[in-house]
Protein backbone atom coordinates (compact mmCIF):
# COMPACT_ATOMS: atom_id res chain seq x y z
CA UNK A 1 0.00 0.00 0.00
CA UNK A 2 2.99 2.46 1.16
CA UNK A 3 4.49 1.96 -2.33
CA UNK A 4 1.37 2.62 -3.84
CA UNK A 5 0.88 5.53 -2.42
CA UNK A 6 5.17 7.01 -2.97
CA UNK A 7 4.44 5.78 -6.75
CA UNK A 8 1.35 7.86 -7.12
CA UNK A 9 2.56 11.13 -5.86
CA UNK A 10 5.21 10.72 -8.50
CA UNK A 11 2.64 10.87 -11.18
CA UNK A 12 1.57 14.98 -11.56
CA UNK A 13 -2.80 13.97 -11.59
CA UNK A 14 -2.74 11.94 -8.90
CA UNK A 15 -0.82 13.97 -6.76
CA UNK A 16 -3.35 16.99 -6.98
CA UNK A 17 -6.28 14.18 -6.25
CA UNK A 18 -4.44 12.65 -3.30
CA UNK A 19 -3.53 16.28 -2.03
CA UNK A 20 -7.30 17.55 -2.72
CA UNK A 21 -8.56 14.10 -0.68
CA UNK A 22 -6.07 14.96 1.84
CA UNK A 23 -7.45 18.82 2.36
CA UNK A 24 -11.03 17.20 2.92
CA UNK A 25 -10.00 15.09 5.32
CA UNK A 26 -8.07 18.00 7.07
CA UNK A 27 -11.18 20.24 7.02
CA UNK A 28 -13.38 17.42 8.35
CA UNK A 29 -11.18 17.03 11.26
CA UNK A 30 -11.52 20.86 12.12
CA UNK A 31 -15.05 20.44 11.94
CA UNK A 32 -14.91 17.61 14.34
CA UNK A 33 -13.43 20.10 16.61
CA UNK A 34 -15.69 23.17 16.51
CA UNK A 35 -18.37 22.91 18.96
CA UNK A 36 -22.05 24.03 18.46
CA UNK A 37 -22.73 26.96 20.88
CA UNK A 38 -24.92 27.37 23.86
CA UNK A 39 -23.41 24.37 25.98
CA UNK A 40 -22.20 23.77 28.83
CA UNK A 41 -18.11 22.40 28.09
CA UNK A 42 -17.78 20.87 31.49
CA UNK A 43 -21.26 18.97 32.06
CA UNK A 44 -21.02 17.06 28.32
CA UNK A 45 -17.97 15.63 29.22
CA UNK A 46 -19.47 14.22 32.06
CA UNK A 47 -22.27 12.88 30.56
CA UNK A 48 -20.56 11.48 27.48
CA UNK A 49 -17.74 9.86 29.71
CA UNK A 50 -21.12 7.73 30.98
CA UNK A 51 -22.49 7.17 27.60
CA UNK A 52 -19.32 5.90 26.31
CA UNK A 53 -19.17 3.30 29.09
CA UNK A 54 -22.56 2.29 28.49
CA UNK A 55 -22.59 0.65 24.95
CA UNK A 56 -25.33 2.74 23.46
CA UNK A 57 -25.92 3.53 20.41
CA UNK A 58 -24.50 6.75 20.65
CA UNK A 59 -21.08 5.34 21.61
CA UNK A 60 -21.28 3.47 18.60
CA UNK A 61 -22.21 6.95 16.71
CA UNK A 62 -19.09 8.32 18.39
CA UNK A 63 -17.30 5.87 17.60
CA UNK A 64 -17.96 6.48 13.70
CA UNK A 65 -17.53 10.43 14.06
CA UNK A 66 -13.97 10.21 15.42
CA UNK A 67 -15.59 11.31 18.77
CA UNK A 68 -17.33 14.20 17.31
CA UNK A 69 -20.71 13.24 18.66
CA UNK A 70 -19.28 13.31 22.29
CA UNK A 71 -18.12 17.14 22.29
CA UNK A 72 -21.01 17.90 20.77
CA UNK A 73 -19.32 19.91 17.44
CA UNK A 74 -20.38 21.06 14.11
CA UNK A 75 -19.41 17.17 12.71
CA UNK A 76 -21.53 15.83 15.39
CA UNK A 77 -23.87 13.46 13.75
CA UNK A 78 -21.39 12.32 11.65
CA UNK A 79 -22.09 10.56 7.84
CA UNK A 80 -24.47 8.21 9.71
CA UNK A 81 -27.09 10.37 8.53
CA UNK A 82 -26.13 9.58 4.90
CA UNK A 83 -25.39 5.77 5.67
CA UNK A 84 -28.92 5.59 6.99
CA UNK A 85 -30.77 7.47 3.67
CA UNK A 86 -28.57 5.17 1.19
CA UNK A 87 -29.41 2.04 3.42
CA UNK A 88 -33.32 3.19 2.92
CA UNK A 89 -33.09 3.64 -0.65
CA UNK A 90 -31.30 0.31 -1.03
CA UNK A 91 -34.34 -1.13 0.58
CA UNK A 92 -37.11 1.02 -0.80
CA UNK A 93 -35.88 0.47 -4.63
CA UNK A 94 -36.24 -3.07 -3.64
CA UNK A 95 -39.94 -2.57 -2.61
CA UNK A 96 -40.59 0.18 -4.74
CA UNK A 97 -41.43 -0.57 -8.17
CA UNK A 98 -41.01 3.15 -9.35
CA UNK A 99 -37.41 3.20 -7.83
CA UNK A 100 -36.27 -0.05 -9.11
CA UNK A 101 -37.09 1.16 -12.37
CA UNK A 102 -35.36 4.60 -11.58
CA UNK A 103 -32.11 2.49 -10.41
CA UNK A 104 -31.80 0.60 -13.68
CA UNK A 105 -32.90 3.40 -15.81
CA UNK A 106 -28.80 4.14 -16.43
CA UNK A 107 -26.83 7.21 -15.23
CA UNK A 108 -30.24 9.48 -15.36
CA UNK A 109 -32.04 7.26 -12.84
CA UNK A 110 -28.74 7.03 -10.76
CA UNK A 111 -28.66 10.73 -10.61
CA UNK A 112 -32.39 10.87 -9.35
CA UNK A 113 -31.71 8.53 -6.99
CA UNK A 114 -28.73 10.27 -5.79
CA UNK A 115 -30.96 13.90 -5.38
CA UNK A 116 -33.39 12.11 -3.36
CA UNK A 117 -30.93 10.51 -1.19
CA UNK A 118 -29.16 13.93 -0.69
CA UNK A 119 -32.60 14.93 0.30
CA UNK A 120 -33.23 12.47 2.65
CA UNK A 121 -29.72 12.54 4.40
CA UNK A 122 -30.77 16.48 5.05
CA UNK A 123 -34.38 15.07 6.50
CA UNK A 124 -32.22 12.44 8.53
CA UNK A 125 -29.98 14.92 9.86
CA UNK A 126 -32.77 17.46 11.17
CA UNK A 127 -34.60 14.72 12.74
CA UNK A 128 -31.73 13.48 14.73
CA UNK A 129 -30.14 16.82 15.42
CA UNK A 130 -33.31 17.13 17.31
CA UNK A 131 -33.25 14.37 19.29
CA UNK A 132 -29.47 14.88 19.91
CA UNK A 133 -30.70 18.53 21.42
CA UNK A 134 -33.61 17.25 23.25
CA UNK A 135 -31.09 14.94 24.62
CA UNK A 136 -28.99 17.27 26.03
CA UNK A 137 -31.81 19.63 27.51
CA UNK A 138 -33.21 17.67 29.27
CA UNK A 139 -29.65 16.25 30.66
CA UNK A 140 -29.02 19.80 31.45
CA UNK A 141 -26.33 20.27 28.94
CA UNK A 142 -27.81 23.53 27.43
CA UNK A 143 -27.51 26.99 28.80
CA UNK A 144 -30.46 28.34 27.83
CA UNK A 145 -33.59 26.40 29.01
CA UNK A 146 -36.71 28.56 29.38
CA UNK A 147 -38.15 31.28 27.39
CA UNK A 148 -37.55 32.62 23.88
CA UNK A 149 -33.59 32.34 24.83
CA UNK A 150 -34.57 28.35 24.85
CA UNK A 151 -36.60 28.63 21.28
CA UNK A 152 -33.57 30.93 19.66
CA UNK A 153 -30.97 28.26 21.27
CA UNK A 154 -32.64 25.25 20.04
CA UNK A 155 -32.91 26.36 16.33
CA UNK A 156 -29.41 27.44 16.58
CA UNK A 157 -28.10 23.91 17.81
CA UNK A 158 -30.55 21.79 15.56
CA UNK A 159 -29.84 23.90 12.46
CA UNK A 160 -25.74 23.71 13.09
CA UNK A 161 -25.69 19.69 13.69
CA UNK A 162 -28.58 19.68 10.29
CA UNK A 163 -26.01 21.74 8.09
CA UNK A 164 -22.67 20.06 9.39
CA UNK A 165 -24.69 16.61 8.15
CA UNK A 166 -25.09 18.63 4.71
CA UNK A 167 -21.56 19.76 4.86
CA UNK A 168 -20.03 16.50 5.34
CA UNK A 169 -22.13 14.74 2.59
CA UNK A 170 -20.84 17.87 0.00
CA UNK A 171 -17.11 17.21 1.15
CA UNK A 172 -17.59 13.29 0.42
CA UNK A 173 -19.21 14.12 -2.80
CA UNK A 174 -16.77 16.51 -3.58
CA UNK A 175 -13.61 13.58 -3.27
CA UNK A 176 -15.93 11.27 -5.46
CA UNK A 177 -15.71 14.26 -7.89
CA UNK A 178 -11.95 15.60 -7.51
CA UNK A 179 -10.01 13.07 -4.94
CA UNK A 180 -9.33 9.55 -4.74
CA UNK A 181 -11.33 6.51 -3.25
CA UNK A 182 -14.99 6.58 -2.26
CA UNK A 183 -15.46 10.34 -0.54
CA UNK A 184 -18.39 8.98 2.28
CA UNK A 185 -15.83 5.85 2.88
CA UNK A 186 -12.65 8.59 3.09
CA UNK A 187 -14.66 10.24 5.47
CA UNK A 188 -15.73 7.19 7.97
CA UNK A 189 -12.20 6.02 7.71
CA UNK A 190 -11.06 8.71 8.83
CA UNK A 191 -13.02 9.61 11.74
CA UNK A 192 -12.27 5.66 12.96
CA UNK A 193 -8.61 6.10 12.30
CA UNK A 194 -8.69 9.83 14.76
CA UNK A 195 -9.79 7.00 17.57
CA UNK A 196 -6.68 5.15 17.54
CA UNK A 197 -4.61 7.28 19.90
CA UNK A 198 -7.59 7.37 22.39
CA UNK A 199 -6.91 3.20 21.83
CA UNK A 200 -3.15 3.77 22.74
CA UNK A 201 -3.88 5.94 25.78
CA UNK A 202 -6.64 2.95 27.08
CA UNK A 203 -3.45 0.65 26.54
CA UNK A 204 -0.89 2.67 28.24
CA UNK A 205 -3.71 3.24 30.92
CA UNK A 206 -3.63 -0.41 31.42
CA UNK A 207 -0.11 -0.79 31.68
CA UNK A 208 0.33 1.92 33.99
CA UNK A 209 -2.17 0.05 36.49
CA UNK A 210 -0.07 -3.28 36.14
CA UNK A 211 3.11 -1.54 36.92
CA UNK A 212 1.73 0.79 39.65
CA UNK A 213 -0.41 -2.15 41.18
CA UNK A 214 1.43 -6.01 40.33
CA UNK A 215 -0.77 -7.90 43.22
CA UNK A 216 -4.63 -6.40 41.38
CA UNK A 217 -3.33 -5.60 37.81
CA UNK A 218 -0.99 -8.27 36.89
CA UNK A 219 -2.71 -9.48 34.29
CA UNK A 220 -2.76 -6.43 32.16
CA UNK A 221 1.14 -7.07 31.65
CA UNK A 222 -0.12 -10.11 29.43
CA UNK A 223 -3.60 -9.27 28.07
CA UNK A 224 -2.81 -5.54 26.80
CA UNK A 225 0.54 -6.85 24.49
CA UNK A 226 -2.22 -9.58 23.66
CA UNK A 227 -4.36 -7.28 22.42
CA UNK A 228 -1.74 -5.95 19.99
CA UNK A 229 -1.12 -9.21 18.61
CA UNK A 230 -5.12 -9.59 18.57
CA UNK A 231 -5.62 -6.66 16.54
CA UNK A 232 -2.70 -7.92 14.17
CA UNK A 233 -3.94 -10.96 13.70
CA UNK A 234 -7.73 -9.79 12.94
CA UNK A 235 -6.15 -7.20 10.37
CA UNK A 236 -4.84 -9.83 8.60
CA UNK A 237 -7.82 -12.31 8.76
CA UNK A 238 -9.59 -9.22 6.85
CA UNK A 239 -7.44 -8.64 4.36
CA UNK A 240 -7.36 -12.45 3.55
CA UNK A 241 -11.26 -13.01 4.04
CA UNK A 242 -11.65 -9.22 1.51
CA UNK A 243 -10.27 -11.25 -1.56
CA UNK A 244 -11.38 -14.84 -1.08
CA UNK A 245 -14.65 -15.48 -3.39
CA UNK A 246 -16.21 -18.92 -4.98
CA UNK A 247 -15.77 -18.91 -8.66
CA UNK A 248 -18.75 -20.32 -11.19
CA UNK A 249 -17.48 -21.19 -13.97
CA UNK A 250 -18.90 -20.08 -17.24
CA UNK A 251 -19.27 -21.87 -21.21
CA UNK A 252 -20.27 -19.40 -23.54
CA UNK A 253 -21.29 -21.09 -27.04
CA UNK A 254 -20.03 -20.58 -30.31
CA UNK A 255 -22.23 -18.57 -33.08
CA UNK A 256 -21.31 -17.37 -36.46
CA UNK A 257 -22.13 -14.16 -37.29
CA UNK A 258 -22.14 -13.84 -41.00
CA UNK A 259 -18.40 -14.82 -41.56
CA UNK A 260 -16.70 -14.54 -38.27
CA UNK A 261 -17.54 -17.12 -34.86
CA UNK A 262 -17.97 -15.71 -31.79
CA UNK A 263 -18.10 -17.14 -28.10
CA UNK A 264 -16.56 -20.20 -27.59
CA UNK A 265 -14.72 -18.64 -24.35
CA UNK A 266 -14.52 -19.87 -20.52
CA UNK A 267 -15.25 -17.30 -18.09
CA UNK A 268 -16.66 -17.69 -14.28
CA UNK A 269 -18.79 -15.74 -12.35
CA UNK A 270 -17.08 -14.43 -9.00
CA UNK A 271 -18.72 -14.54 -5.89
CA UNK A 272 -17.58 -12.38 -3.02
CA UNK A 273 -17.38 -14.32 0.63
CA UNK A 274 -17.67 -10.51 1.79
CA UNK A 275 -20.59 -9.53 -0.45
CA UNK A 276 -22.59 -7.57 2.15
CA UNK A 277 -19.47 -5.72 3.57
CA UNK A 278 -20.17 -4.49 7.35
CA UNK A 279 -24.09 -3.74 6.87
CA UNK A 280 -25.22 -6.82 8.82
CA UNK A 281 -23.27 -5.78 11.44
CA UNK A 282 -24.24 -2.07 11.25
CA UNK A 283 -27.88 -3.44 11.12
CA UNK A 284 -27.20 -5.81 14.15
CA UNK A 285 -25.55 -3.03 16.40
CA UNK A 286 -28.08 -0.33 15.42
CA UNK A 287 -31.11 -2.93 16.26
CA UNK A 288 -29.68 -4.24 19.91
CA UNK A 289 -28.72 -0.77 20.99
CA UNK A 290 -31.86 0.56 21.22
CA UNK A 291 -32.31 -1.04 24.77
CA UNK A 292 -29.66 0.85 25.79
CA UNK A 293 -30.85 3.47 24.38
CA UNK A 294 -33.78 3.33 26.28
CA UNK A 295 -32.10 3.62 29.57
CA UNK A 296 -30.43 6.95 29.04
CA UNK A 297 -33.92 8.26 28.85
CA UNK A 298 -35.78 6.46 31.86
CA UNK A 299 -34.26 8.21 35.26
CA UNK A 300 -35.42 5.92 37.83
CA UNK A 301 -35.96 1.78 36.44
CA UNK A 302 -37.00 -0.79 38.39
CA UNK A 303 -35.71 -4.10 39.70
CA UNK A 304 -37.27 -6.01 35.99
CA UNK A 305 -35.93 -2.73 33.88
CA UNK A 306 -32.68 -2.82 35.24
CA UNK A 307 -32.16 -6.66 34.77
CA UNK A 308 -33.20 -6.13 31.15
CA UNK A 309 -31.34 -3.24 30.46
CA UNK A 310 -28.28 -5.44 31.95
CA UNK A 311 -28.83 -8.33 29.67
CA UNK A 312 -28.83 -6.14 27.00
CA UNK A 313 -25.61 -4.04 27.55
CA UNK A 314 -22.63 -4.48 25.32
CA UNK A 315 -21.02 -6.69 27.56
CA UNK A 316 -24.01 -8.76 28.84
CA UNK A 317 -23.74 -12.86 27.44
CA UNK A 318 -27.66 -11.84 25.73
CA UNK A 319 -26.26 -9.10 23.76
CA UNK A 320 -23.69 -11.21 22.70
CA UNK A 321 -25.78 -14.67 21.58
CA UNK A 322 -28.08 -12.03 19.76
CA UNK A 323 -25.38 -10.10 18.05
CA UNK A 324 -23.97 -13.19 16.57
CA UNK A 325 -27.23 -14.66 15.34
CA UNK A 326 -28.38 -11.38 14.38
CA UNK A 327 -25.48 -10.48 12.36
CA UNK A 328 -26.22 -13.75 10.30
CA UNK A 329 -29.73 -13.07 9.84
CA UNK A 330 -28.87 -9.90 8.00
CA UNK A 331 -25.92 -11.11 5.47
CA UNK A 332 -28.72 -13.39 4.29
CA UNK A 333 -31.29 -10.82 4.04
CA UNK A 334 -28.68 -8.46 2.40
CA UNK A 335 -27.54 -11.07 0.29
CA UNK A 336 -31.19 -11.65 -1.05
CA UNK A 337 -31.17 -7.74 -1.82
CA UNK A 338 -27.68 -7.70 -3.98
CA UNK A 339 -28.36 -10.79 -5.82
CA UNK A 340 -31.11 -12.19 -7.51
CA UNK A 341 -30.04 -15.97 -8.83
CA UNK A 342 -33.20 -16.00 -11.74
CA UNK A 343 -32.13 -12.94 -13.40
CA UNK A 344 -28.70 -14.01 -13.04
CA UNK A 345 -29.46 -17.55 -15.01
CA UNK A 346 -32.14 -15.28 -17.36
CA UNK A 347 -28.95 -13.19 -18.27
CA UNK A 348 -26.68 -16.15 -18.89
CA UNK A 349 -29.07 -17.71 -20.78
CA UNK A 350 -29.40 -14.22 -23.03
CA UNK A 351 -25.22 -14.49 -23.45
CA UNK A 352 -25.73 -18.18 -24.69
CA UNK A 353 -23.64 -18.72 -21.36
CA UNK A 354 -24.28 -22.07 -19.57
CA UNK A 355 -22.66 -23.82 -15.90
CA UNK A 356 -20.85 -26.95 -16.82
CA UNK A 357 -23.16 -29.81 -16.28
CA UNK A 358 -25.99 -27.14 -15.25
CA UNK A 359 -28.87 -27.10 -17.36
CA UNK A 360 -30.35 -23.49 -18.69
CA UNK A 361 -33.30 -21.69 -16.86
CA UNK A 362 -34.86 -22.93 -13.67
CA UNK A 363 -31.98 -25.34 -12.41
CA UNK A 364 -28.99 -22.78 -13.50
CA UNK A 365 -30.62 -20.44 -10.65
CA UNK A 366 -31.16 -23.03 -7.96
CA UNK A 367 -27.28 -23.77 -8.67
CA UNK A 368 -26.55 -20.31 -7.92
CA UNK A 369 -28.70 -20.13 -4.76
CA UNK A 370 -27.23 -23.01 -3.38
CA UNK A 371 -23.71 -21.49 -3.82
CA UNK A 372 -24.87 -17.81 -2.55
CA UNK A 373 -26.01 -19.63 0.30
CA UNK A 374 -22.97 -21.64 1.08
CA UNK A 375 -20.66 -18.34 0.62
CA UNK A 376 -23.02 -16.31 2.06
CA UNK A 377 -22.97 -18.66 5.58
CA UNK A 378 -19.00 -18.45 5.64
CA UNK A 379 -18.77 -14.30 5.50
CA UNK A 380 -21.57 -14.33 7.90
CA UNK A 381 -19.63 -16.50 10.36
CA UNK A 382 -16.63 -14.48 9.31
CA UNK A 383 -18.39 -11.20 10.39
CA UNK A 384 -19.94 -12.33 13.36
CA UNK A 385 -16.45 -13.50 14.77
CA UNK A 386 -14.34 -10.67 14.06
CA UNK A 387 -17.74 -8.22 15.74
CA UNK A 388 -17.79 -10.87 18.70
CA UNK A 389 -14.13 -11.34 19.71
CA UNK A 390 -13.47 -7.58 21.26
CA UNK A 391 -16.71 -7.65 23.49
CA UNK A 392 -15.35 -11.37 24.54
CA UNK A 393 -11.87 -10.79 24.99
CA UNK A 394 -12.58 -7.36 27.12
CA UNK A 395 -15.09 -9.76 29.23
CA UNK A 396 -12.11 -11.95 30.07
CA UNK A 397 -9.37 -9.45 29.97
CA UNK A 398 -10.90 -6.79 32.29
CA UNK A 399 -10.29 -4.56 29.12
CA UNK A 400 -14.41 -3.89 28.38
CA UNK A 401 -13.55 -0.09 27.51
CA UNK A 402 -11.18 -0.28 24.27
CA UNK A 403 -12.71 1.69 21.47
CA UNK A 404 -11.23 -0.32 18.60
CA UNK A 405 -14.35 -2.63 18.03
CA UNK A 406 -14.31 -5.49 14.97
CA UNK A 407 -17.00 -3.03 13.03
CA UNK A 408 -14.31 -0.34 13.02
CA UNK A 409 -11.26 -2.80 12.01
CA UNK A 410 -13.68 -4.35 9.06
CA UNK A 411 -14.53 -0.65 7.95
CA UNK A 412 -10.42 0.87 8.28
CA UNK A 413 -9.26 -2.50 6.50
CA UNK A 414 -12.16 -2.77 4.12
CA UNK A 415 -11.41 1.36 3.02
CA UNK A 416 -8.01 0.91 3.09
CA UNK A 417 -8.14 -1.54 0.67
CA UNK A 418 -10.58 -0.12 -1.44
CA UNK A 419 -8.68 3.02 -1.68
CA UNK A 420 -4.94 1.53 -2.86
CA UNK A 421 -6.84 -0.98 -5.56
CA UNK A 422 -8.70 1.95 -7.22
CA UNK A 423 -5.16 4.23 -7.09
CA UNK A 424 -3.10 0.99 -8.93
CA UNK A 425 -6.00 1.44 -11.00
CA UNK A 426 -5.81 5.02 -12.28
CA UNK A 427 -1.87 4.63 -11.94
CA UNK A 428 -2.35 1.67 -14.97
CA UNK A 429 -4.88 3.63 -16.70
CA UNK A 430 -1.91 6.92 -17.00
CA UNK A 431 0.90 3.95 -18.03
CA UNK A 432 -0.83 2.07 -20.33
CA UNK A 433 0.90 3.50 -24.09
CA UNK A 434 -1.80 1.97 -26.34
CA UNK A 435 -1.32 0.40 -29.62
CA UNK A 436 0.46 3.19 -31.57
CA UNK A 437 3.38 2.84 -29.82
Amino acid sequence: MFNTLRNAWKIPDLRKKLLFTLLIVVAFRFGSVVPVPFLNASALGELMRSVNESGTALGYINMLTGGAFSYATLFALGITPYINSSIIMQLLSVAIPALERMAKDGEEGRKKIAAITRYVTVGLGLVQGTAYYFYLKNSGITVYSHGASAVFTAIVIILTFTAGTALIMWMGEQINQYGVGNGISIILFAGIVSRLPATGSQLWTYFKAAIDDPSNYGKYFVFAPLFIVLFLAVVWVIIFMNDAERRIPIQYAKKVVGRKMYGGQASHLPIKVTMSGVMPIIFASAILSIPSTIQLFVKNPGRFASAFFHAFSSTGWLYSVLYFLFIIVFAYFYMSIQYNPIEIANNLRTSNGTIPGIRPGRPTADFISKILAKVTLIGALFLAVVAIIPIIYGNIAGMPNMSMGGTSVIIMVGVALETTKQIESQMMMRHYKGFLD
